[in-house]
């Protein structure tokens, strides 16, 4: 039989923002519980034991609740918008003879084929969703990928499942690929934009030259012309 972590629980009675409030500040997270055909119940969760708990890699949780030991899952966290921290905790009761879908961490094991060619393996998806009955949970699956050619990747049917186990997931979601590194892209040669700029100032100066030697000319000549007229 399957061993799941004990998560202490505290009926609370009545509710709103004031009462949260007050729990959040003695160390407890506001939470409700749901389960078909019962009635939901607000209940208060310790902190500490909360986070010890989602942090144990379990998904199914045992608690006690009306003098009866039940079995939970964590159905919704809400946090925090700045600080992160978990504000409200919403708990669902499962039946462990049913089978239900959970969500598994995927773990990478061995060395692609691939690598020796050049390879670089990049796991595209951490986790799988796939059925199971409760007692039957996985920490993780382990992904072998020793057979991982060059150019190829391993989709999600090509897991080996535990026993009773069923794929939710799409067959052809990819998990890990084994391809060449990306080609790095060498900068185009940029000019030198202060040179033409430098150059471009020069050639203005020469003609602005030119045409203020040119303006300079023209009274010269009118003044040798009125002295011709004074002469003659």
């Amino acid at each position: 039989m399957a061993s799941y972590y004990k998560l202490p629980i505290e009926i609370r009675t009545g509710s709103g923002a004031s009462l949260a409030r007050e729990l959040r500040r003695n160390g407890k997270i506001p939470a409700n519980y749901y389960y078909s055909g019962e009635a939901n119940q607000n209940l208060a969760i310790d902190k500490k034991a909360f986070n010890h708990a989602i942090h144990s890699g379990q998904q199914v949780f045992e608690v006690d609740i009306n003098n009866e030991t039940i079995y939970i899952m964590i159905k919704d966290i809400q946090y925090h918008s700045v600080t992160e921290e978990v504000m409200h905790v919403d708990l669902m009761r499962i039946r462990r003879t049913e089978k239900m879908t959970f969500s598994i961490p995927l773990v990478l094991e061995g060395d692609a084929v691939g690598i020796d060619e050049g390879g670089i393996v990049a796991q595209v998806a951490t986790t799988i969703d796939v059925e199971c009955f409760p007692n039957d949970v996985p920490e993780s699956i382990t992904v072998d990928i020793s057979g991982l050619e060059f150019n190829s990747a391993m989709a999600a049917e090509e897991i080996v499942l535990p026993v009773d186990t069923l794929l939710i997931s799409a067959e052809n979601t990819t998990i890990v690929t084994c391809n060449p590194p990306k080609a790095e892209v060498e900068p185009e040669p940029v000019e030198d934009e202060e040179i033409e700029l430098a150059e471009g100032e020069e050639t203005t100066d020469e003609e602005t030259t030119d045409e203020d030697s040119k303006s300079d000319e023209k009274p010269k000549k009118d003044a040798d012309q009125d002295e011709s007229s004074e002469e003659s």
